[in-house]
């Protein structure tokens, strides 16, 4: 029997699309915003408070906690933290 593959870890998972869809979303807006936040070379109390989180919430989010954050929430998170988001879509293979 062949092994089953995905085109990420995330479609693994789960079996319904949709949410494998927003769950790589939320995962890439979490990353970046991890990358943006480490790049400001802030104590976290600075940090969380530049993007109007708590420091337990801030924690959340460095230690990669995707279950905790919606897409919403990710969405004012990067946006606080000065990017300007875009959606990219692309046909389904």
């Amino acid at each position: 029997m062949t092994p089953e593959t995905f085109a990420n870890v995330l479609d693994a998972l789960t079996d319904d699309p949709v949410e494998a869809a927003n769950m790589t979303a939320r995962a890439d807006l979490l990353l970046r915003i991890r990358e943006r936040i480490r790049s400001w070379n802030l104590p976290q109390e600075q940090a969380a408070s530049r993007l109007n989180l708590t420091r337990p919430r801030l924690n959340d989010l460095m230690r990669g906690k995707l279950d905790k954050f919606s897409l919403d929430a990710l969405v004012n998170i990067a946006t606080a933290a000065g990017f300007v988001l875009r959606i990219h879509l692309d046909d389904a293979a």
